[in-house]
């Protein structure tokens, strides 16, 4: 099968001292590499076609995490799409060969997604969102299993995840016009369609964030917008339920195991944030634009 590795990029100049060596270690290498780069000012198109990437520069105006990542797949000629984000490392030389494998291993599977682990400076609460949504256990997500994990049956990350492009295109492809999230509403399709979402736990990458409190808001107000516009989702699977509350006590016991219980406070006022954010972006219809462009993570798409 042929494989294809796409990677959107923004002045991603900072991560390819770390990341074009791991591409290269890599046991599996691509077919084609395309890299889609929303016209970066630093060195970013340079370092990449140096590395022999295809590389296709864009309008900054013109990118959507969907509708990019559809006109992506569309440059290709490949059964396997891969989806790697600037700021995601292969932690291995077999990581791409893992994903690629787990993604074939069983005929249903539609997306298989990697197992995200901290960069090694991550910050302590960084660290445990990894640790908390990449768990070291795999699974095979099929629709019959929202009874158990609700809204969580179609989680998936673009940031290091395989699709068969069969199935991809059964499924409709990437949505043209989503604030985010587009690898939540194409595992949901899937699902939908019959297919199964893969957690491949053995393919690893290095990807992680360490927000400040507003980027937490902001960030949420997006997760928020995307999923009072995509209200199919819940009626399909169901709701985070008691997720949110698990995430916070996660976060408590990381406090206690390093001996940090004076970040309390900070855990709850995060908390309190990412709800504020989730609730408005949720009602977003109700703001103004001005407004909205100026809380969100991404004011270009309000454009």
């Amino acid at each position: 099968m042929r494989v294809a590795l796409i990677i959107p990029t923004r002045n991603a100049g900072g991560f390819l001292d770390r990341q074009l060596p791991a591409l290269a270690r890599q046991t599996l290498q691509p077919d084609e590499l395309l890299v889609i780069d929303s016209a970066s000012q630093d060195d970013t198109v340079a370092r990449y076609r140096e590395y022999g990437a295809r590389v296709e520069v864009i309008d900054p105006g013109s990118f959507n995490h969907g509708k990019t990542r559809r006109w992506a797949s569309q440059q290709v000629d490949a059964d396997v799409l891969i989806y790697l984000t600037q700021d995601a490392i292969p932690s291995d030389p077999q990581a791409l060969a893992k994903l690629r494998d787990e993604l074939l291993s069983e005929d249903d599977i539609g997306v298989a997604y990697g197992r995200q682990l901290p960069h090694p400076n991550a910050g302590l609460l960084g660290a445990q969102a990894r640790r908390f949504n990449y768990p070291e256990q795999g699974r095979t997500k099929r629709l019959r299993d929202a009874a158990e994990l609700g809204i969580k049956t179609c989680y998936s990350s673009d940031s290091f995840a395989a699709y068969k492009r069969t199935a991809l295109m059964a499924a409709g492809g990437f949505p043209e016009d989503v604030i985010g999230s587009e690898d939540a509403y194409v595992a949901g399709r899937l699902l939908l369609a019959g297919y199964a979402v893969r957690y491949a736990a053995s393919a690893c990458v290095e990807h992680s964030h360490d927000y400040r409190l507003l980027e937490e808001f902001r960030r949420y107000f997006d997760i928020g917008t995307f999923y009072g516009r995509e209200k199919w989702i819940a009626e399909a699977f169901g709701d985070a339920g008691g997720e949110g509350k698990r995430y916070v006590l996660a976060e408590l016991a990381a406090l206690r195991h390093a001996n940090a219980l004076h970040r309390i406070p900070e855990v709850m006022l995060r908390t309190l944030l990412k709800l504020l954010g989730y609730r408005l972006g949720h009602n977003e219809r109700w703001l103004p634009v001005a407004l909205k462009r100026k809380i969100s993570m991404f004011p270009a798409y309000w454009d």
